[in-house]
């Protein structure tokens, strides 16, 4: 989904809501003139402030990026062109989804550009998170404690405890994950 389509879709939602623009920053917890720049397409929001936003609607971010997605049947093999970005730019994570709502799990491929976060702010939510880093490395925050997890190697954590990942390299970091349930 473009940044102008992202901040449309978070207007439209913040209207069917009757909320104001700062009404839904206070609710968000970011600021008002954030709000205003996501929905004025002048900001890509990050990972964090966007399911910060979306848990307003009392929605996960992959019902945000997957509510208007129409498939005439489930597919078995998903194209590239088909997968859904959840990112921006700077970390983009490429959703693999046939279109079920009912769907027990969700599977993430992700790159994060050099110096790129999910946010300034840990995510947290019911579930569990593994991954394994098919190039670079990448920093994951855990609650109080900080890991390096290099090329190859995998992770596996509750996702109740707060948690945020940064590439703090110079070169890319490509992740494929999975996480449960399958909407956070």
């Amino acid at each position: 989904m473009e940044t102008d389509s992202i901040g449309k879709k978070i207007a439209q939602l913040r209207k069917e809501y009757k909320l104001s623009q700062r009404e839904l920053a206070e609710k968000a917890d970011i600021t008002h003139s954030a709000i205003s720049s996501i929905e004025n397409s002048k900001v890509s929001p990050s990972v964090s402030s966007l399911h910060k936003i979306v848990k307003v609607f009392d929605m996960s971010l992959s019902e945000f990026f997957t509510q208007d997605q129409a498939f005439d049947e489930r597919p078995v093999v998903i194209k590239p062109d088909q997968l859904i970005e959840m990112g921006n730019e700077q970390v983009s994570m490429k959703l693999v989804c046939d279109g079920r709502k009912d769907r027990q799990m969700g599977f993430l491929i992700e790159v994060y550009q050099p110096h790129s976060s999910t946010g300034l702010i840990s995510i947290k939510h019911e579930g569990e998170e593994s991954g394994t880093v098919l190039e670079g490395e990448i920093e994951l925050a855990l609650g109080d404690k900080t890991y390096v997890i290099g090329e190859g190697e995998s992770y596996l954590f509750d996702t109740s405890i707060p948690h945020k990942f940064t590439n703090r390299t110079d070169k890319i970091c490509r992740i494929v994950s999975a996480h449960t349930p399958a909407s956070f």
